[in-house]
């Protein structure tokens, strides 16, 4: 008697106690109506009363998705690969208002991102993914919501292009910092050219600072060798009037 009894005391407490991990959370139903959740750690159920419906991680998941031949606004075929980070808020509603919430995410997270592209030019894709992201962060997480699923983040990993166009593009940009460097460079012929006038204004107002450059020049050129030979010139008479006191003398 005491065997039998103590059988049924093991049985009835398997079958009452149960225990959750620190990120799962039960979903109790009570006669098929929503009772509790439950978790983490001990929790007891009531004998052919209450049943655990469903066993919600609360911990962040990822789902990567990907957008093939999708078409942008301007047109482009593009394909493009990202991932999602979503968690389950509200235990309830997940397992209440849905049937397969993580299926559903997929779904949906795939449809926004086909809507995303459709409505983005390819230059905005390739060049601000933090908005892109951001879009679809939103978007997903105002569907997802209403099931107790918030989105955390949203990465879009890589935008595949058409090769054609991946030619076109390293064209027109080789052109464009050819461009950028031919401006470059007229803008500092402009600015040398002006800074020569400035200088032949200043030599031809003050002969003298003229014939100090000239010396400059022939000493800088001649400073390293045996001999100077000089070609009658301006310069050679400009410098011979220049020595004419010392030589008097």
């Amino acid at each position: 008697m005491l065997i039998s009894l103590f059988v049924l005391v093991v049985i009835v407490i398997a079958a009452t106690l149960r225990v959750a991990n620190e990120w799962t959370r039960a979903v109790v139903l009570r006669l098929g109506r929503f009772h509790a959740v439950r978790g983490p750690g001990l929790y007891f159920l009531l004998p052919f009363i209450d049943r655990v419906a469903m066993r919600i991680d609360l911990r962040i998941q990822t789902a990567s998705i990907t957008a093939e031949q999708a078409l942008t606004r301007d047109t482009v075929a593009v394909g493009v690969d990202a991932i999602v980070f979503w968690q389950v808020e509200d235990p309830r509603r997940a397992a209440i208002e849905i049937a397969d919430y993580r299926q559903a995410i997929e779904r949906v997270a795939q449809t926004s991102l086909r809507e995303m592209i459709g409505a983005s030019d390819l230059a905005r894709l390739l060049s601000d993914r933090r908005a892109a992201d951001e879009q679809l962060r939103v978007t997903i997480g105002e569907k997802t919501g209403s099931w107790g699923v918030a989105v955390r983040s949203v990465e879009i990993r890589d935008v595949v292009i058409p090769a054609e166009l991946q030619d076109a593009m390293s064209r027109q940009a080789q052109a464009e910092r050819e461009r950028h460097a031919r401006v470059t460079l007229a803008s500092a012929e402009t600015d040398i050219a002006a800074q020569i006038m400035a200088a032949a204004e200043l030599y031809a107002s003050h002969p003298a600072a003229l014939q100090l450059r000239q010396m400059n020049l022939l000493y800088e050129m001649n400073k390293d060798r045996g001999a100077t030979i000089l070609v009658p010139t301006d310069m050679v008479a400009a410098l011979a009037s220049a020595f004419k006191p010392a030589a008097s003398n």
